[in-house]
C-alpha cells in the first residue's frame, strides 16, 4: 500500500507557469535562459513575491543579482536553491533550520559533516511522519473497508 500516487508529468513546458514544473532539470532551462524576475520566478514556483523577499531577507536565499534599475534577476541555480527549499519546507523543518543550512551552505566545504547531520535528523523526523501516516491510511482503509459492505455502526 503506497500513501501517494504519482502521475506521468505532462512534457508540454512551453508556457511560464509550467517552466518549472515537473521534476527536477539541471540549467539551462528549456529556453536557455538562465535570468528572471521575480514575476517569472513566482509563476514556475507558485512562490509569492512577498515570501522571496522574506527568504532574501531572513538569509534562506543567496545573494539575488539586480538588474541596473535594482529589480531582481534570479538565475538556473537560483531556481534549483528554491526546489530544494520547497523540499526541506515539505519536509516540516523549521524555517531556523533551514536558515541554518543555507548559513553552512555559504560557509563551503568544511561543514558538509554539521550539514548531513541536520539532513539525517530531518529525514528521521520524515520518517516518523510518514509511519504516523501509514498507520493512519491503515485505519482509514479498515474503516472503507467496513462501509463498503455495508457494515453498521462506529
Amino acid at each position: 500500500m503506497t500513501v501517494m500516487q504519482t502521475t506521468p508529468a505532462d512534457t508540454d513546458r512551453t508556457t511560464p507557469a509550467r517552466l518549472c514544473s515537473g521534476p527536477p532539470r539541471r540549467h539551462p532551462r528549456p529556453d536557455g535562459k538562465d535570468q528572471y524576475t521575480i514575476s517569472e520566478v513566482v509563476a514556475c514556483t507558485g512562490l509569492t513575491a512577498h515570501t522571496l523577499r522574506w527568504y532574501e531577507r531572513i538569509g534562506l536565499m543567496p545573494h539575488v543579482d539586480r538588474s541596473h534599475t535594482g529589480q531582481r534577476r534570479y538565475s538556473n541555480r537560483d531556481l534549483d536553491w528554491l526546489d530544494f527549499v520547497t523540499k526541506l519546507r515539505l519536509t516540516g523543518m523549521p524555517v531556523a533550520d533551514m536558515v541554518r543550512y543555507a548559513e553552512l551552505v555559504r560557509e563551503g566545504e568544511t561543514t558538509y559533516a554539521d550539514r548531513r547531520d541536520l539532513l539525517e535528523s530531518t529525514r528521521r523526523d520524515v520518517l516518523n511522519r510518514i509511519a504516523e501516516l501509514q498507520d493512519t491510511l491503515a485505519v482509514l482503509d479498515l474503516k472503507i473497508s467496513f462501509y463498503g459492505q455495508g457494515g453498521a455502526g462506529r
